[in-house]
C-alpha cells in the first residue's frame, strides 16, 4: 500500500474489526502529509521530543522526517518492509524492522519517543502495556520523554462501536481494545490487538511504570500526551 502511494500516487487502506465491520479510514496519503498539512496536535507533538528519538511506528517516515528536519537525530522502527523502504528512499536515516516489544534488544539509549499517528494504540491491551512501556523505558535516558497519541473511543454515537465497547466490558477487557487487519488489494495482513485509551485510562495504564502523564492536549477524542519518567 505504502510503496503503491509512494511510487504511483494512488492506493487506498481498508481494515477490518473481529466483529465483521470493513472502513476505509483517512487512506494512505495520511503518512505521506508535510508538517504543513498536518493537524495542530500533530504539530504541538512534535516540539515536545528531545535530543535522540525513537519513533514507534515510523511507517513511511512523515514524523520521523519532520524530527530530523527539526535537527533530531532519529531511529525509526516499523514492521512493514515495504513502509520502511518507502521511509529510508524518502530520507529517514535510520529505519529498522523492529517490534515494540521487542525494543529491549536495541543495545542504544534515547532521549524521547514518540508513538504519533494515534500509535499509542501498539501497546495492545492492558496487560501487554507495562511490558512494552518497560521496554521503552528500557532503551531510553532516566529523563526521557515519552510522546503518545490516542484517542477516546467513548466518544462516539455509533452504535456499532458502542456495542463493540459492551462485549470488551463483558470480557474484562477496556472499551477501546480493538483485534484488527489491514487489507489492499490482494493483501491481508495479520490479526493483532490495538488499543484506543481516553486520557484518564492512559493515566491508569501507566500508573505501574516509571511513566507519569505530564500534560495533555486534546481535539475532540484526539489527543496527544507527554509522558515524563519518575524516580
Amino acid at each position: 500500500m505504502c510503496l503503491d502511494y509512494h511510487e504511483r500516487g494512488h492506493s487506498f487502506e481498508a481494515v477490518e474489526r473481529d466483529d465483521g465491520l470493513l472502513e476505509l479510514p483517512g487512506g494512505p496519503e495520511l503518512y505521506f502529509e508535510r508538517p504543513g498539512e498536518w493537524e495542530p496536535l500533530d504539530r504541538n507533538a512534535v516540539e515536545w521530543a528531545e535530543g535522540r528519538v525513537l519513533d514507534v511506528g515510523c511507517g513511511p517516515g512523515r514524523h520521523a522526517l519532520a524530527l530530523q528536519e527539526r535537527g533530531h537525530d532519529v531511529t525509526g522502527i516499523d514492521l512493514s518492509p515495504g513502509a520502511l523502504r518507502v521511509a529510508r528512499d524518502r530520507g529517514v536515516e535510520d529505519a529498522r524492522k523492529c517490534d515494540v516489544a521487542d525494543v529491549e534488544e536495541m543495545d542504544e539509549r534515547f532521549d524521547s519517543a514518540v508513538m504519533l499517528g494515534n500509535n499509542f494504540g501498539l501497546v495492545g491491551s492492558a496487560d501487554r502495556a507495562p511490558v512494552v512501556l518497560g521496554g521503552l523505558a528500557a532503551v531510553t535516558t532516566d529523563d526521557a520523554t515519552l510522546v503518545a497519541a490516542s484517542m477516546d473511543p467513548t466518544m462516539t454515537d455509533r452504535q456499532v462501536h458502542l456495542d463493540y465497547h459492551e462485549r470488551n466490558r463483558e470480557r474484562g477487557r477496556l472499551p477501546g481494545r480493538v483485534r484488527i487487519r489491514t487489507r489492499y488489494r490482494e493483501y491481508v495482513g495479520e490479526w493483532h490487538d490495538y488499543l484506543h485509551a481516553a486520557p484518564e485510562t492512559m493515566r491508569e495504564l501507566v500508573g505501574d511504570t516509571v511513566w507519569t502523564v505530564e500534560g495533555v492536549e486534546q481535539d475532540g477524542p484526539k489527543y496527544v500526551a507527554r509522558l515524563e519518567k519518575s524516580a
